[in-house]
């Protein structure tokens, strides 16, 4: 039988969906915009003319871009970097929250106080600087990927899934003669896919939208990745002398470049959010809510 809604939960309802359909509109624009911009000719851009559709129709941006070697060097770099930082965050933070789920271990309130510290305090640039360049890792993936392994938050949101799961599980598998490194692969990790998904889409975007790292420890163009290339652009550089007759024209451009780019960017991220988004929603709630 179904329910007869009552009048305050209809306007609740229509109150609800009027600001969430506001917030899709404003959160939206923005995106429609930078697209029409990247399909709309300079003279239009300038003028002011492009809103939300393209105006003077215009495709040799997206030509231009394409056609740079350096940014497809660089868009490999950002796919090779994104893969392999994602892989090492994922190993250690799992790693780390399920050791921290342990209530009876010894020293568990060290562990974490030692990772909830460093949320709130850090060395600083120039000490980061002088540790990554002490160690050797300027100019290689390491210094990409190993500073930024393991993001407290996603830790802690980790640790409180793996505290909702039922001990009994483990310890029945214990019984079996299941070790801790066999419990973890072949009961919690299936268990968690829903969290894993999250997890892997929080560092992936992460480590896909990261500059700051690149510009700050790689000095060669043919190791940036596409974010600093976007970058470069935005600055009005592409990398001085060892910039391509591509970029030189696309330089020339101006206009709609910085659109193009942001769109050829963005898109992987775009393209792969809806085939996890399930998982997305479903492991932020067991890992917030249950914790």
């Amino acid at each position: 039988m179904r329910l007869r809604r009552t009048r305050g939960e209809r306007v609740f309802q229509a109150v609800n969906g009027v600001i969430l359909t506001g917030v899709v509109v404003l959160t939206l624009v923005p995106f429609i915009n930078i697209l029409a911009r990247s399909f709309s000719g300079e003279h239009q851009i300038r003028s002011g003319q492009v809103n939300l559709l393209p105006r003077g129709f215009n495709l040799t941006t997206y030509k231009v871009v394409l056609s740079d070697s350096m940014f497809w060097t660089n868009y490999r770099n950002t796919v090779l970097y994104t893969v392999v930082a994602t892989a090492i965050s994922m190993i250690l933070t799992i790693c780390y929250a399920y050791v921290l789920s342990k209530k009876d271990l010894r020293g568990r309130g060290a562990l974490v106080g030692i990772a909830v510290f460093t949320m709130f305090f850090t060395g600083g640039l120039i000490p980061n600087y002088v540790l990554v360049s002490g160690l050797g890792l300027r100019n290689s993936i390491w210094a990409i990927v190993l500073p930024n392994a393991i993001n407290v938050f996603n830790l802690l949101v980790m640790k409180a899934f793996f505290e909702s799961l039922p001990i009994e599980l483990e310890e029945a598998a214990s019984v079996d003669g299941l070790s801790t490194y066999g419990i973890l692969l072949k009961i919690v990790l299936p268990l968690s896919k829903a969290m894993i998904a999250t997890m892997i889409l929080f560092y992936a975007v992460s480590f896909w939208n990261s500059w700051f790292p690149a510009f700050l420890y790689l000095d060669r163009a043919e190791l940036f990745p596409v974010t600093v290339y976007l970058r470069n652009l935005i600055a009005g550089a592409t990398g001085g002398a060892d910039q391509s007759a591509a970029s030189d024209t696309a330089l020339q451009i101006g206009a709609n470049i910085q659109a193009v780019t942001i769109v050829l960017t963005v898109l992987p991220i775009v393209l792969v959010y809806p085939f996890i988004q399930r998982y997305f929603v479903r492991g932020v709630m067991l890992g917030a809510v249950k914790g």
